[in-house]
């Protein structure tokens, strides 16, 4: 499948359905992109939609369906947007870096695929707003779900998730308590974390 260079052909593409929930134009808008005039298109599409399929059936539907309706705050960059993002300063890793990350439609170094989208949870935010309250949603996703990476930022508890083949199972935080939450060869990393996140989501029923 080839880049798109018509606005039709990005209509279709936009089109196509990866999960019961999600297009792949949920995940094409870039704050970056719309700003400075530039083209958020993946150059491999079928790359694209094969990570991005797999970010949505295995991770965020899921999450959607426990949690209710989730928020997409920035997804899928094509290598042309998050380049210029990382050069001025807006916060986007190099481009090597990001690849089968925010960069859907090229495989890591180790020529892995991957996917990341950054979201919002409005029902666990609306619920959860202490001090560290993100934890609660942080072990859930690790005891239920086939995440590779979770990196959880201040506002409105967004999170960074990443599908990758042959996952990391890394959580991290820019938001108190700052840092490495669990990853492979921590203490508490294994087993289960119900005492963390149990009642979460009888306390989200209004």
């Amino acid at each position: 499948m080839k880049q798109p260079a018509t606005v039709k052909a990005l209509e279709d593409l936009g089109r196509t359905r990866l999960s019961k929930s999600f297009f792949l134009r949920n995940f094409l808008f870039s704050d970056i992109a719309a700003i400075h005039g530039l083209a958020n298109v993946p150059d491999d599409p079928e790359l694209a939609i094969a990570a991005g399929t797999r970010l949505c059936e295995d991770l965020l539907e899921p999450l959607q369906d426990r949690f209710g309706r989730i928020a997409i705050r920035s997804a899928c960059r094509s290598c042309a947007v998050n380049a210029f993002g990382n050069e001025h300063g807006y916060n986007c890793a190099r481009n090597e870096a990001n690849y089968a990350d925010h960069i859907w439609d090229r495989r890591d170094a180790e020529g892995r695929m991957g996917a990341t989208a950054c979201i919002v949870v409005p029902a666990f935010w609306d619920t959860f707003q202490a001090e560290g309250d993100w934890r609660k949603l942080a072990w859930w996703i690790h005891d239920q779900l086939p995440y590779s990476s979770l990196y959880f930022f201040p506002k409105m508890w967004a999170v960074n998730i990443q599908w990758r083949e042959q996952p990391e199972r890394r959580i991290d935080s820019y938001t108190v308590p700052k840092g490495c939450l669990t990853k492979p060869g921590m203490a508490n990393h294994e087993g289960s974390h119900e005492d963390e996140w149990r009642g979460i989501e009888k306390a989200m029923i209004k």
